[in-house]
């Protein structure tokens, strides 16, 4: 097959701005096509709807890397012992652990402190005269609350977006001289960090995950580092995205925020919506092909890369009623912002709530905000993870 019939245009600057014509495209004529990956890396893309449900749940298609060739991919194994890397049955293990902090009764009783979180945000906005959603709202509500959980100083907030920032965008290539002194430093810390906790444990997630690992057999040192990155970093990404991402979708689709706007209730759905249309997660992680086999036609040699265009599988019109069209009145629907199967965001109730609390709430303190620049400048993030814009620049003057 030729890797390069599309050119460059997969990942090339118009995919990032707007994937969905390319995605639309590969859904009409390949579904599962074979291409080049901005890391260099050849493997399969996955765009329609069906496909990409039965290759997140096709148990062929492995997460653990080191089965198939030993190591991980790029040295820094420390990142990728977690449930997110992981396949039967170290994944139920690792995930069972951190499934204690995102429970449906721990999420609730959360609401309140998120909202405390959100009104304080809210009030810091209105005394500044140029406000990015992403700076001043998007970004430190979801590392707060993280923080929180895991009982990370508040204070040391914006190192954690510098590493996290690094990690996410070094995913579009060869990672850089600068990614690796992140990762160090972001290791460093974690260590330091994890001494304190064992010398004085706190009731916070951290110190339970170091309990369990100092209990034996449950959580080995590199799962700890592996956990804890996993939580930081993906638990605030997936919500900074899935915030700003919601709130830009309102201010293109005006009609769209005057409806919430008189209907608040629709809120649920505005959040279910945006997840759909626009998702804050562009790609699936890796998976590799354990065996040989045949999937949707195609020959996938043992070996090779799976990745799952998540949001192109949520515009697939085989499944969604005019899927380009953004409607917050639509009815709830299956979409695969979170993944499906075994490997679903753990941290997805979570992330909703955020989601509606924060949009809800910025809605009724900010109801006439705008864009201050053309749509056509915001700068969308580079990577082969998440979906969002790295400034949304808003004013509510005339």
């Amino acid at each position: 097959m030729d890797v390069n019939k599309y050119g460059q245009q997969l990942f090339s600057e118009g995919f990032v701005k707007n994937p969905y014509p390319y995605y639309a495209q590969l859904r009409e004529e390949e579904p599962v096509y074979k291409t080049r990956f901005p890391d260099g890396q050849q493997g399969w893309l996955v765009t329609g709807y069906t496909e990409a449900v039965e290759a997140l749940k096709e148990p062929r298609f492995i997460k653990d890397f080191s089965k198939l060739y030993g190591g991980s991919m790029d040295g820094m194994s420390v990142f990728t012992q977690n449930m997110l890397f992981s396949d039967p049955p170290d994944h139920r293990r690792l995930r069972g652990l951190a499934q204690k902090a995102f429970t449906p009764r721990v999420i609730e009783g959360m609401k309140e402190r998120i909202e405390e979180i959100t009104d304080q945000l809210l009030d810091d906005m209105e005394q500044k005269e140029e406000i990015n959603l992403i700076d001043d709202f998007a970004f430190p509500l979801p590392i707060i609350v993280i923080c929180e959980i895991l009982g990370v100083p508040s204070e040391d907030r914006d190192k954690f977006r510098i590493w996290s920032n690094s990690l996410i965008e070094g995913s579009s290539g060869e990672p850089g001289v600068s990614i690796y002194q992140h990762m160090n430093d972001f290791i460093r810390y974690l260590g330091e960090w994890f001494i304190e906790t064992r010398r004085e444990p706190k009731d916070d997630l951290i110190s339970k995950l170091i309990a369990a690992e100092e209990a034996g057999d449950r959580l080995t040192e590199k799962e700890l580092y592996g956990i804890v990155t996993l939580l930081i970093i993906a638990g605030h990404e997936t919500t900074v995205n899935l915030i700003g991402n919601s709130f830009l979708n309102l201010l293109k689709h005006p009609e769209q925020k005057e409806l919430l706007r008189r209907n608040p209730e629709l809120i649920e759905g505005a959040i279910e919506e945006s997840l759909r249309f626009d998702g804050p997660v562009e790609f699936s992680t890796s998976r590799w092909a354990s065996e040989s086999c045949q999937f949707a036609g195609k020959e996938i040699m043992r070996g090779e890369l799976v990745v799952v265009a998540l949001n192109a599988a949520n515009r697939d019109p085989d499944k969604f009623q005019k899927p380009e069209v953004l409607d917050i009145s639509r009815e709830k629907s299956p979409h695969l912002a979170f993944g499906t199967g075994i490997h679903h965001c753990l941290g997805a109730p979570l992330a909703r709530l955020e989601g509606k609390i924060a949009i809800s709430k910025l809605m009724e303190r900010f109801p006439n905000l705008r864009l201050r620049i053309p749509e056509s400048e915001l700068e969308w993030r580079s990577g082969m993870i998440v979906r969002g814009v790295k400034e949304i620049p808003v004013t509510e003057k005339e």
